[in-house]
């Protein structure tokens, strides 16, 4: 991503409209030690463009996973589906939280290949949510 394509106006709008977390994890801003990043739904490499309709905000975990992934594969199926989009779904409608909440567990062809494409389970991950469990911040509201 070029920053200089992407105006500050627009880069406070996308977070403003995401909360101020990551669109895969949900995880808060107040509470990652870094910047949420601006994230391309669709990569620049396969096509995206730097319209806002087609940013949002992720941690770096997640778009480091993401990279220029647009679909995954549904381990419950094995039917490649398009990832999940979280400036157009909803996550609750593709996700939950696990009983203690520090798992995120895909209810959807969508969500599953969404939490094994961006390994949204990985160990550091969870291990974080687990401490912000303890300290009262977790899992999100809304």
């Amino acid at each position: 991503m070029n920053p200089v394509t992407i105006s500050e106006a627009s880069r406070q709008r996308v977070r403003e409209t995401a909360h101020n977390r990551c669109g895969y994890c949900l995880s808060q801003q107040r509470y990652v030690m870094g910047q949420l990043e601006i994230e391309h739904i669709i990569p620049r490499a396969r096509g995206g463009s730097d319209d806002e309709s087609n940013l949002w905000i992720a941690c770096s975990l997640c778009n480091r996973y993401k990279g220029s992934q647009v679909t995954g594969t549904d381990p419950l199926h094995g039917d490649a589906v398009v990832l999940f989009n979280p400036r157009m779904q909803v996550w609750s409608e593709h996700f939950r939280w696990s009983a203690e909440g520090a798992d995120i567990h895909g209810i959807t062809p969508t969500g599953r290949a969404t939490v094994a494409a961006l390994q949204l389970n990985n160990a550091l991950a969870v291990e974080v949510r687990r401490n912000w469990i303890l300290a009262g911040w977790h899992p999100p509201e809304g």
